[in-house]
């Protein structure tokens, strides 16, 4: 009976040409417009794929191969089945070459990650209950800059509503993001680097900076560093309410991260009854006003989304309120020199008299 040791080795790929060749035999260049930056040392993209865990015999989704540095150490690792999806036609070939060096175990899609239904990609079976284990089941990726924050958004909101990829259960995820976000993600409370998105993925998951990849490392070389984190779902999230709600709440709180918190709150309610219930909010919160934002803890965040969620329910359509849409048609009478009425909701649910 083959050894663990020795099922392993058989796994690994066979002689192939280097990543910096096929770029040459395939005449590939990082394209600027999409921020690829291509990571060309194994040892690094196999230092990536090692903070996912054990990958051997697992399912793996990774996200943007480009010419497949990271595609090669996953399937090293021991991956049985490795979905790629890829938007750039140009790297679908060198794909294809390594398709055929780990027969039936790389398929490719060619496909836009940020629409690609990947609730469908993968078998039933390999399914866990979401309070149990994680699922056999990972997401890797080495992200372009321009789409890494908007995608991680989408992703937060898929744990929290158990959809895409988290309908197997509590997927984790091994993602590159500049420096500067992997900082924001991972930021504690009080740190300088905390912001709407430390609480978005913190409520959410446990958030794990693993190491930073210094830009040298990339062709072409990017101006920023790269940091890697893991993300694990939490069993429970740290806040009972739904995504958009939470959002709002966070995005509102940190558009005026230098001031007190009090500040981003008023923005959430109309003018006409903006202090009455920014004070009501606080107090319901317990929450002290004179804190900055970046100085709240998640329990604290905790208690005013709760809070905005029950004025919410006292006042129908107050959830439908956004202040710069407010601002918008302020502006706009301004302009036009005629009186416009200032809807604080869609017409099909109306913001009662506060």
């Amino acid at each position: 009976m083959m050894s663990a040791s020795g099922k392993l080795a058989s796994l690994r790929l066979p002689p192939l040409p280097t990543v910096g060749e096929l770029i040459k035999l395939y005449n590939l260049r990082a394209e600027k417009q999409l921020s690829q930056n291509f990571l060309l040392d194994l040892r690094l993209t196999d230092k990536i794929v090692r903070q996912a865990g054990s990958l051997r015999d697992a399912h793996v989704c990774e996200v943007g191969p480009g010419p497949g540095g990271l595609t090669r150490s996953i399937l090293n690792a021991g991956a049985a089945d490795l979905l790629v999806v890829e938007k750039d036609t140009r790297f679908i070939p060198g794909l294809k070459l390594l398709s055929e060096a780990a027969p039936g175990r790389l398929r490719i899609v060619h496909g836009d990650i940020l629409t690609y239904r990947m609730d469908r990609g993968f078998p039933a079976n390999i399914l866990k209950p979401w309070e149990e284990d994680p699922p056999n089941l990972h997401i890797i990726g080495n992200l372009p800059f321009s789409i890494s924050t908007p995608l991680i958004i989408k992703w937060l909101e898929n744990i929290a509503n158990r959809t895409g990829p988290f309908v197997y259960g509590r997927t984790r995820l091994t993602l590159t993001f500049q420096k500067e976000v992997a900082e924001r993600l991972t930021a504690s409370t009080g740190s300088k680097q905390r912001s709407r998105l430390s609480i978005m993925a913190q409520y959410l998951c446990t958030v794990h900076k693993r190491f930073i990849i210094p830009g040298r490392a990339f062709v072409p070389k990017p101006e920023v560093d790269v940091g890697v984190v893991h993300f694990t779902p939490l069993v429970q999230p740290q806040i009972q309410q739904p995504f958009k709600l939470v959002e709002k709440v966070v995005r509102n709180i940190f558009q005026f991260r230098r001031k007190y918190c009090h500040k981003g709150i008023e923005k959430l309610f109309p003018e006409e009854c903006r202090l009455e219930l920014t004070q009501e909010m606080m107090q319901k919160a317990d929450v002290d006003p004179t804190l900055r934002p970046t100085e709240l803890t998640i329990p604290q965040i905790r208690a005013l989304v709760d809070a905005y969620a029950h004025l919410c329910s006292r006042e129908p359509g107050l959830l439908n309120f956004e202040f710069r849409e407010e601002l918008r048609l302020k502006h706009l009478a301004r302009n036009s020199n005629a009186p416009v009425d200032t809807p604080t909701s869609t017409p099909s649910s109306p913001l009662q008299p506060c």
